[in-house]
């Protein structure tokens, strides 16, 4: 039960899925906020928000976004600090709620340090995530994205 419009989030970048899962063990180190993938995908996971008009607060969608390995590990030694970046990463998640798929928009990782996730700008595209990122979405389709039925 929620009474408030709730933030939702990708436990995983969607290359995670990509390897089987007799092979994840070995060959995926991922946490809540980091994934890497055979040592050569960096992801890492932030939150991208989604202005709601007529709304305070805006709505959280929480994506991953791939990252270039030096800038994977300057995130990991300045986790705590706002004085990095940001870095450019490609949007790791399609997002089941756009018709379009939403996979490797470009997007800015902005770091805000004190423990916090980075906030992830997209980029200008032509997409409908991004005139919705710009211009804000309805209450009533913040709550259907939230109420999605996602497949398994």
């Amino acid at each position: 039960m929620h009474d408030d419009l709730p933030d939702i989030g990708f436990k995983w970048p969607d290359t995670y899925f990509t390897v089987p899962k007799t092979e994840r063990e070995t060959r995926i180190r991922a946490d809540t906020d980091t994934c890497v993938i055979d040592d050569k995908h960096f992801f890492i996971r932030g939150v991208l928000l989604i202005p709601v008009q007529d709304q305070e607060h805006k709505f959280g969608l929480g994506v991953w976004v791939s990252q270039s390995q030096k800038n994977f590990e300057t995130y990991l030694k300045n986790y705590e600090s706002a004085d990095i970046g940001p870095f450019f990463g490609w949007l790791s998640n399609s997002l089941p709620f756009y018709a379009e798929d939403t996979w490797a928009l470009k997007t800015m990782a902005r770091f805000q340090g004190g423990g916090q996730r980075p906030l992830i700008d997209l980029e200008p595209s032509d997409h409908p995530l991004y005139a919705d990122y710009s211009n804000g979405i309805s209450l009533e389709t913040a709550w259907s994205m939230v109420h999605h039925q996602y497949d398994d």
